[in-house]
């Protein structure tokens, strides 16, 4: 597996998986898939477009037939570090998806892992943040063995049509204290 940083090249496979996620996914995610698959392709293309603020990881799969060569885009995350002069020591993950078909191979926790690693480089950067859906027992296992803590729950955080969800918010200090 490759993980590495998306570029604007990558912008169609990240479309790809980001709507298969939230079609497969709805209730793990913000947004929904009609709301995206009505997105132009340079609206994929500004959003993996990295920043000094901004950046997608994608976790590709080598191809069985070309060892050592970049294969399918299998799983993505998001880090977006806030701006403002008394928060920019905070960043958020958020939109992590692992394609279907390649679940239950470690990709979420590799590329959760991967994002850490490079976060933690980050000058002045103390913190990330993130949300789960309250009852995605897996996914907060994830984040709960990479070190994240529950902070707080969001009641009634998204709503799909009459049912409403909570959000957990979690919290994983880059230093201590």
């Amino acid at each position: 597996m490759l993980i590495r940083i998306l570029q604007q090249e990558d912008a169609a496979a990240y479309r790809k998986l980001r709507l298969e996620g939230l079609l497969n996914s709805p209730d793990a995610f913000g947004s929904t898939y009609e709301r995206e698959a009505a997105f132009s392709l340079d609206q994929f293309i500004e959003r993996v477009t990295p920043t000094p603020d901004k950046f997608v990881l994608g976790a590709f799969l080598e191809k069985e037939t070309t060892p050592g060569t970049e294969g399918e885009l299998a799983g993505i995350v998001t880090f977006i570090r806030e701006t403002g002069f008394k928060t920019a020591h905070k960043g958020h993950i958020v939109g992590m998806c692992v394609a279907a078909e390649a679940r239950g191979q470690g990709i979420g926790n590799k590329l959760l892992l991967a994002l850490i690693d490079q976060t933690s480089r980050l000058p002045g950067l103390e913190q990330l943040q993130l949300t789960v859906v309250a009852g995605n027992d897996a996914a907060k296992r994830m984040y709960l063995s990479a070190g994240f803590q529950v902070f707080g729950v969001e009641r009634r955080a998204l709503k799909a049509g009459d049912r409403h969800m909570d959000e957990e918010w979690m919290v994983l200090h880059l230093i201590s204290d």
